[in-house]
């Protein structure tokens, strides 16, 4: 059996990984978020009103980790708890601060995006977009 290489596809897209992740980082880390911290602002714009519990299965982290965190963003105006919806339940949403940081996140996430697969045509892009699917599926086994 040969011995890793770093030109290896596998290490490739390995090391690609970790650049993205890093470059993402950069936006959360100069406005005092933690990693994760952008996966609370996106799922609670997708869901406002989402609760603890369904928050902590989106996320898929235990709830005592999550309600640790919820706190956190809530102590920095980024998440707020009110009642929701027709039958005024308590839930979780984002303050206008929030708001701004996640749509600041979601921009920076785009921008990378384009940066590096603007130059792929759109098949290109779905063909690549399935093949790391199929990864992560396999991976996940």
């Amino acid at each position: 059996m040969s011995k890793p290489s770093a030109s290896s596809t596998l290490y490739r897209l390995i090391e690609a990984g970790q650049l993205a992740h890093k470059a993402l980082l950069v936006p959360l880390l100069e406005r005092g978020l933690e990693p994760g911290d952008d996966a609370v602002l996106f799922v609670l714009a997708a869901r406002q009103g989402a609760t603890e519990s369904m928050l902590a299965a989106e996320l898929e982290l235990p709830a005592d980790a999550t309600a640790a965190r919820v706190q956190r963003l809530i102590e920095r105006d980024l998440v707020v708890r009110r009642a929701v919806g027709s039958d005024l339940l308590p839930g979780l949403a984002l303050t206008d601060r929030g708001e701004r940081i996640r749509s600041l996140l979601a921009d920076n996430w785009t921008e990378l995006e384009n940066a590096l697969f603007g130059e792929l045509k759109k098949r290109k892009r779905r063909w690549l977009s399935e093949t790391l699917d199929r990864f992560v599926d396999l991976l996940r086994l």
